[in-house]
């Protein structure tokens, strides 16, 4: 199930100075969405496992590119994070 905020928070993000705002204190975007404290606590832990399950896959790709997550290091987190088994 998608969560609306934090999807809206990540497709905020899309924009430069919010991006900028963001990395600069992350906790002062925050307040600006009313996220379930689980969903808060995931955001700022940067957990993709719980994150994946509530928004957009390109929301989350995009997200994790904007606070600076290499990209091959956000595919190795997602792919950790999935169910089932591992080849």
């Amino acid at each position: 199930m998608t969560d609306y905020w934090v999807s809206k928070l990540f497709y905020d993000l899309q924009k430069p100075e919010a991006a900028a705002a963001y990395r600069a204190d992350r906790a002062a975007v925050l307040a600006r969405y009313p996220l379930k404290p689980e969903v808060r606590a995931a955001v700022m832990a940067d957990d993709v496992a719980a994150l994946a399950r509530l928004v957009n896959p390109y929301l989350l790709r995009y997200y994790f590119s904007t606070i600076g997550t290499p990209d091959d290091i956000f595919i190795r987190r997602l792919r950790e994070s999935a169910p089932g088994p591992r080849s």
